[in-house]
């Protein structure tokens, strides 16, 4: 009878699949945990609409900028050593946001976060490689992913119902949770062998990368992306409150709505992708996202735009692994460091797109000129993709 008993090193890629999950889920949840507790961060520290936005973007530039100098940095390092301390920081910093006396605390607090993060999650995606066999990799970095795809369906409306209770609530939940993933990390991570890189080898892939046009254009288009992505999400929960009243409930319970398209999208949006293939696939995805957009800025009823909300993250869902896809497909040996380099366009967009959003919200009626600045970037950026895949070498 044959056995189904695993072998340790079986076992041991196991463990890192589900660490790897296990981080990226906490980091990415703290990501998103900010956007349902503006209102009422608003109210505590009695600043504008225009600058609670900040709040959000405070992590994203502390993430954007620690990690363009962690990723080459860890390339010389005990990757192990970097992860546990960064994870440390981020546990320490999170529930330090739940202390923050004032805006500007809190401000300072968020950037230092999302520094300790951007030391952490690079560690993930490098080691997974030197960690489990070549035919296990795409599966854990699969893991890895998971995490943050439900990170961004969970993290909103979570922040939204710990904050039923305190808003500093949320920021010590989450703490606590990162300061368990922290332990298991301790015990279970296992060591990672230093890479023997010269001295200047981190700043190669950089070179490489940087004189490709059509990465540069791509990784041009995906910060247009996400600029206007993310201007549009960060105020959902704003906009709720604003113009329909809800309160932190009634928006976790819209956003849980809301992030269940983005999950569908995510999770079957691959069978769409295998038949229409992937340049149709990002045109559809991203010309849907923006139509939706366009009915949400003339809606002015909460179920509809909800529904429309859920619609457009479900394309976003769908077509965010086609995006990577495309940056991925000309990067040769440097893929590492086009990663780094999308997550710090993300975080980079994340920051301008909600500096952006946040007076445009507040001049503005309804969803209407939030609504226009993401359909403008979609299409803007969906024009840059287009050139990028023209300029690569067939």
């Amino acid at each position: 009878m044959a056995t189904t008993r695993r072998t340790g090193r079986e076992i041991g890629v196991e463990t890192v699949g589900w660490l790897s999950f296990a981080t990226m889920f906490i980091v990415g949840t703290d990501t998103f945990l900010v956007a349902p507790l503006l209102p009422e961060l608003r109210e505590q520290f009695h600043v504008t609409t225009q600058a609670s936005g900040w709040l959000v973007s405070a992590y994203a530039l502390g993430y954007a900028l620690c990690a363009l100098i962690a990723g080459p940095i860890s390339d010389r390092m005990d990757r192990r050593r970097m992860l546990l301390v960064g994870m440390t920081g981020f546990a320490i910093l999170t529930a330090s946001c739940g202390l923050a006396w004032g805006f500007w605390s809190m401000a300072a607090f968020r950037f230092l976060a999302g520094a300790a993060a951007a030391l952490a999650t690079p560690q993930i995606w490098a080691s997974i490689p030197q960690l489990v066999p070549a035919d296990r990799i795409v599966r854990t970095m699969g893991r890895a992913t998971a995490g943050l795809a439900i990170a961004q369906l969970a993290g909103i409306p979570l922040g939204a119902f710990l904050a039923a209770a305190s808003w500093r609530f949320s920021f010590f939940a989450i703490s606590i949770a990162a300061a368990i993933v922290l332990a298991l990390l301790t015990v279970f991570f296992p060591p990672v062998a230093r890479t023997t890189a010269p001295v200047g080898a981190a700043t190669r892939g950089y070179r490489a990368v940087l004189t490709s046009r059509p990465l540069v254009v791509a990784l041009i288009a995906y910060f247009v992306f996400q600029t206007g992505n993310f201007a549009a999400l960060s105020f959902y929960g704003s906009w709720f409150a604003r113009d329909f009243g809800l309160d932190t409930t009634g928006i976790g319970v819209a956003m849980i709505f809301i992030g269940g398209g983005n999950a569908a999208g995510s999770l079957f949006g691959h069978r769409l992708v295998a038949r229409w293939g992937a340049s149709r696939s990002l045109t559809v995805g991203i010309v849907v996202m923006a139509a939706g957009y366009l009915l949400v800025a003339v809606t002015g009823l909460l179920m509809p735009a909800v529904g429309l909300l859920a619609i457009i993250m479900l394309a976003g869902g769908f077509v965010f692994p086609v995006m990577m896809a495309t940056l991925q497909a000309g990067a040769g040996q440097a893929r590492g460091t086009v990663s780094s380099l999308s997550n710090v366009a993300m975080y980079a967009g994340t920051t301008i797109g909600v500096g952006i959003a946040g007076p445009v919200f507040a001049e503005t009626s309804g969803f209407t000129g939030v609504a226009i600045l993401a359909i403008t970037a979609y299409l803007v950026a969906l024009l840059l993709f287009t050139a990028a895949r023209s300029a690569r070498p067939t």
